[in-house]
């Protein structure tokens, strides 16, 4: 084994860094986490990979099968950082834990570097002292000294169901056993698996012997499997770069646009967080998109994660990174699509028996994604479901192996934020890359966020599982569900409208055990009827003792009875903004926009922990002429004002302004009940008039897909000259035509917006009112008024949507005329008009004789 000469002075060259020509003549580069900069200096490009990934990637085979309990997971077995920190807690003073590890592997025109750290190295010695130097790859190695790697893995399963350790993560240490060994001048090495039981605490080792030379063979036959891939990767990247560098934006700049690209670029470039209110009109999407593009060829990133709330919003930033691409930007750029709209079998049964894409899937999948990256760019669910049926592979675990390798994600915000979905390879404990995440419609994201950070379990459904195990014998289950039960039945008993707990430690105690028995019981019952029904029961289970893990000041635990009778517990995470902070910390930047991001304040403090973001209110590209504003000062959609009387105002608004010129518009509502109370007097007063040729839509809770697209459709025959009269469809705030929909030109000219949009009060917003105002003295505002408002705005922008687009916004509701909302009126509303029913007629001829 040669030493390769450094030239950095006050560095001993004969302990940092060692090169070795292994079988297949290539060079091995090995060294310590303190001599990183070398690589990071070497004129060679540089390709990275974690010793997990590498393993799982190369070594895994067979079928995906989803019949287990979770606990025969990759996930869960992966899982447990906390257990790692106690177990090596235990070990003594010759135990050195989280040790990183990297090997660098010279190619013709890069370096491969392989990268992790080993959870303990155990150095025992005859001697009683192993001396070190300053740093733990200095230490002076004793000759008949033995060294272990300790590779630790927490996982739900029983042990005793556990035969040998898993290949990959065996794979794993046998890794960090090499590195070591070549690093240390090594003849023979160890590993130790040491799995413990999450639940129990309990642990079960296995040990394994190895010489340098067994482990050199094998780990170069690993790199040459690699290699192709590493070839791809650096091929491709030189090409993507040297492609970003003479992009140039798309457009000619509009007002502000530029001024918000340059943001969008510093943001990245000093590793911050933005928060962009962009108004329609601003060009959003391509304003980040760009920047965040060029940001990446000056090697500020390496990947983009595109995050939407909805499908119609990834189809936008498709559009535009296609957009780029037709200008000379060469990059991969995959969306993903939804596990269901991806599945090609009747019902989602992921395992070998009623699936054929299942049954050997790893066997096929790489030689699929490698294939799948040699021909296209644009990885869109069309694509994807092509290539799986030609590879007879699963659709959906296939698009997920396919991000690794590609440049730009579309995809949900589920895939980076939600504890159960979110891409482990990207995303998982102890992991960082250099990403950056661009939020569209990051308004949503606070619902949303609540929602993943939340668990609910049903007292029901412990009953329904004891009634199922009552038939297979299992005794001890249904005792300990029979405990659960019990806690929950006396929760049930004290509550009456909600109950607020302090501490439920004992009853997460009980769960725990009832996860742990039920976990083996899936893992050795055979297949019958209920396994579907009692596998959701268990993975509902370990979600809610996942998030109970969670549990601080950020969140509130309580009970409620549900409409339906059904007795509920809830974590319930009021306060997301911790959850996603540690989330964004996985990238470089993060940039949140929308055209509704007000107040700035109020998204800065539920998205993000951090004090030093950013903010940024982009110009718009629209003139005060382009729409009218009007208030209606004589209608309210208060509970207490909700009277026929009140719909018979309401309705002579709609009626007024669609009579006033002929075309499409939306009428919004707060609740269904409320629409259709109005829409009844809106088409009683068309009947009673002759000349009315207005036509209406109503929005229906529930809408499918088609459903959608036939009401989405109506606005296009206005163009076509195929109605008479006006459109007035009469849609939900918040809805799904709330909000995401483009309707531009004469498809859309008016929205008329009814009431303020608070939300209905329930128990979980009055406990959110009841937080904030403890905390911030903002209760009303952070529970009701502020998302609300929110609501209000969304309507309001599907009317102006080009700088040719002329329309008319309607508030009715005497409300608005409150200092409170005009407040939180964007900039663009500045001109405003109020208005009776007894004027509207007159202010909306004059804006249409001037329009």
């Amino acid at each position: 084994m040669g030493r390769c000469i450094t030239e950095d002075k006050g560095i001993d060259e004969k302990t940092d860094l060692y090169i070795w020509k292994g079988m297949w003549n290539q060079s091995f580069l090995c060294y310590n986490p303190y001599m990183s900069k070398k690589i990071e200096k070497n004129e060679k490009g540089v390709i990275k990979i974690s010793v997990r990934d590498l393993v799982e990637f190369i070594l895994r085979e067979g079928d995906i099968d989803n019949r287990h309990g979770r606990g025969a997971s990759a996930e869960a077995m992966l899982a447990g950082g906390r257990i790692h920190r106690k177990i090596q807690k235990r070990m003594g003073s010759n135990y050195h834990a989280e040790v990183p590890l990297k090997i660098a592997i010279e190619e013709d025109e890069y370096q491969l570097v392989i990268e992790g750290r080993a959870d303990g190295i155990l150095i025992e010695s005859a001697e009683e002292e192993i001396t070190f130097a300053d740093n733990f790859n200095h230490m002076t190695m004793p000759e008949d000294c033995k060294v272990t790697i300790d590779e630790i893995k927490g996982m739900y399963m029983k042990l005793d169901l556990l035969d040998d350790a898993v290949g990959v993560h065996r794979a794993q240490a046998m890794c960090y056993a090499y590195i070591y060994a070549l690093q240390h001048d090594l003849a023979t090495i160890s590993v130790q698996m040491t799995y413990c039981n999450l639940d129990t605490e309990d642990i079960r080792y296995f040990h394994y012997d190895y010489t340098f030379e067994e482990l050199a063979v094998w780990f170069e036959k690993l790199i040459i499997e690699y290699k192709k891939w590493a070839d791809f990767q650096f091929a491709w990247k030189k090409l993507r770069q040297a492609s970003i560098k003479p992009l140039q934006f798309p457009f000619s700049y509009r007002e502000g646009q530029k001024e918000l690209a340059a943001g969008v670029y510093r943001t990245i470039s000093r590793k911050k967080n933005l928060f962009i209110q962009a108004p329609t009109g601003a060009g959003k999407t391509i304003s980040t998109v760009f920047p965040a593009v060029k940001a990446v060829g000056e090697d500020l990133a390496d990947k983009i994660f595109y995050l939407t709330a909805k499908t119609i919003t990834g189809t936008v930033a498709r559009e535009a990174f296609e957009l780029l691409r037709k200008n000379g930007y060469q990059a991969k750029v995959l969306t993903i699509t939804a596990k269901e709209k991806l599945c090609l079998c009747e019902e989602m049964e992921c395992n070998p028996v009623n699936c054929p894409y299942a049954k050997g899937h790893y066997d096929r999948v790489n030689d699929a994604v490698f294939s799948l990256l040699q021909k296209e760019d644009m990885i869109t669910r069309e694509v994807i479901l092509e290539q799986a049926k030609e590879y007879n592979v699963c659709p959906f675990e296939m698009c997920l192996d396919t991000a690794t390798w590609v440049d730009d994600i579309i995809c949900d915000y589920n895939y980076v934020f939600d504890p159960n979905v979110y891409l482990k390879r990207f995303f998982a404990d102890g992991t960082t890359g250099d990403y950056i995440f661009l939020v569209d419609e990051a308004h949503n994201l606070v619902e949303r966020s609540r929602e993943m950070y939340s668990a609910i379990i049903y007292k029901e459904d412990f009953l329904l599982a004891k009634k199922i195990l009552k038939k297979y014998g299992q005794a001890k289950l249904m005792r300990e569900l029979e405990k659960c039960n019990r806690v929950l039945l006396s929760y049930k008993r004290e509550c009456e409208k909600y109950v607020i707990y302090e501490s439920i430690g004992n009853f997460a105690f009980e769960l725990m055990n009832v996860a742990s028995d039920l976990d083996e019981f899936l893992q050795k019952a055979p297949e019958f009827p209920e396994r579907k029904d009692l596998s959701e029961f268990y993975l509902n289970l370990r979600n809610f003792l996942n998030i109970y893990e969670l549990l601080d000041d950020h969140y509130v635990v309580y009970a409620e009875h549900e409409q339906d009778g059904r007795f509920k517990l809830k974590l319930y995470c009021v306060d997301p903004s911790k959850n996603l902070q540690e989330r964004i910390n996985k990238g470089n930047a993060t940039i949140f926009f929308s055209a509704t991001l007000l107040p700035v304040g109020y998204y800065k403090s539920l998205l993000s922990t951090e004090t030093d973001n950013y903010a940024v209110y982009a110009k718009t590209a629209f003139r005060e002429e382009q729409k009218l504003l009007l208030l209606g000062n004589d209608v309210s959609s208060k509970y207490t004002r909700r009277s026929a009387g009140e719909f018979e105002r309401i309705a002579s608004y709609v009626k007024k302004t669609t009579d006033a010129k002929k075309g499409n518009y939306m009428v919004f509502f707060p609740s269904y009940k409320m629409m259709e109370q109005v829409c009844d007097v809106f088409l009683e007063k068309c009947q009673s008039d002759p000349s009315c040729e207005t036509e209406t839509l109503i929005q229906q809770p529930g809408m499918k897909e088609e459903e959608r697209e036939s009401f989405l459709q109506a606005f296009s025959e206005e163009l076509s000259g195929e109605r008479k009269g006006s459109l007035a469809a009469f849609c939900v705030m918040g809805g799904i035509f709330g909000e995401g929909i483009d309707l531009k030109n004469e498809q859309l000219i008016g929205a008329i917006v009814v009431g303020t949009g608070l939300p209905q009060i329930s128990n979980e917003r009055e406990i959110l009112m009841g937080y904030f105002e403890k905390r911030l003295g903002a209760g009303f505002d952070y529970a009701y008024r502020y998302p609300g408002m929110n609501k209000v705005l969304q309507a309001a922008g599907r009317v102006i949507r080009t700088v040719e687009d002329v329309g008319v916004i309607e508030l009715l509701d005497e409300r608005f005329l409150q200092s409170e909302y005009r407040a939180l009126f964007p900039r663009e509303w500045e001109r405003q008009t109020v208005c009776r029913i007894d004027t509207v007629e007159k202010y909306l001829e004059e804006f249409w004789n001037r329009s």
